[in-house]
């Protein structure tokens, strides 16, 4: 694999441009929507898909977790997984102040092994725990033949009050935006990390923590539960769960864009991504997390409050007029 400057993504097997454009050939289909009570409101392209009921929303989501299955199968270790299965989930709901209410599971295999389902169920109901949901049922799917591995995902619903949500319409040229700590690598940019592992080191390296790689791997995505007690003290403009993608998430949210100028210092897993792959700043923070799984938009007046309210969290940018995004001058865009 060529790990060019731009290209490692591509060539690992995703291409996140051409990924955008198969979205917008699939949504641009999606034009029906159901008459009479109940029906869809806002639109499309937010984290969270809302449904009018009454003088609540009910928001719907869905996501996986992607290859970082795969490092689960190397490591034999499928304990974690159900964690990441949830907060890719929840996370998304969080974006627009939604409480976490239900959860579905959907698993697809060529074939089945107790031991390994008892492990993801362990990891499906610590998440359920820390997220507060319960998760009401699921479907499991033998598919030999069309499926070459064990597959994770599932569906999400939230509620709120219709004044309660926060949908990104407050964000204005001039608040700040307060970086909040990711856990590691989430469960994006997986395709890419694993095969930067498989090409030049194994899961077994150590890094100078004493953490061996398919460890670091493996941390389950970090579940934001704070953020529904936060947005009850503090008025937020917007937030934005920082997934595939990586800053490029922020500008699903306005027509305005970010600029970084202190970001948060990245765990050790992403320097050591980076170098060993010669990756420029530019292909890292449009991939990865980069050690900021979630941020909040505020007005300078409000940052202190969201700061002091979650260990970690701080000013790191600002948003800007144009529809763009930047890092320390750098375009990401």
């Amino acid at each position: 694999m060529s790990e060019n400057e731009g290209d490692a993504y591509r060539q690992a097997g995703v291409d996140i441009d051409l990924e955008s454009s198969v979205i917008q050939a699939l949504v641009s289909r999606l034009t029906y929507r159901r008459s009479g009570s109940f029906p869809m409101a806002g639109k499309t392209g937010h984290f969270a898909g809302l449904i009018s009921f009454g003088e609540y929303y009910l928001g719907m989501v869905t996501d996986g977790v992607g290859t970082k299955m795969l490092v689960a199968e190397e490591l034999r270790d499928w304990s974690t997984v159900g964690i990441d299965c949830i907060a890719m989930n929840v996370n998304d709901l969080y974006v627009m102040n939604l409480e976490p209410i239900a959860f579905v599971d959907y698993i697809a295999s060529p074939s089945y092994d107790t031991g390994i389902m008892a492990q993801i169920g362990e990891g499906l109901n610590e998440g359920a725990r820390i997220s507060n949901i319960s998760i009401v049922g699921g479907e499991t799917a033998t598919l030999p033949g069309l499926v070459a591995g064990l597959d994770l995902a599932g569906s999400c619903l939230g509620v709120q009050k219709k004044e309660e949500i926060v949908t990104g319409d407050l964000i204005t040229p001039g608040d700040l935006i307060i970086g909040i700590p990711s856990s590691g690598i989430h469960s994006n940019g997986l395709t890419l990390a694993r095969k930067i592992v498989e090409n030049h080191a194994s899961y077994a390296m150590k890094l100078s923590s004493g953490r061996t790689l398919g460890q670091e791997l493996l941390t389950p995505t970090r579940i934001y539960h704070e953020i529904p007690a936060l947005c009850a003290k503090c008025r937020i403009h917007g937030m934005c769960h920082i997934t595939g993608g990586g800053l490029l998430n922020f500008l699903r949210l306005s027509p305005f864009g970010i600029e970084i100028t202190d970001p948060l210092q990245p765990p050790e897993i992403f320097s050591w991504i980076q170098r060993t792959a010669s990756l420029s700043l530019q292909e890292m923070y449009r991939t990865f997390n980069m050690g900021m799984g979630f941020a909040c938009i505020v007005s300078a007046d409000d940052a202190d409050g969201v700061c002091s309210h979650i260990p970690g969290a701080r000013v790191v940018g600002t948003i800007i007029p144009d529809h763009c995004v930047s890092i320390n001058g750098i375009p990401i865009t």
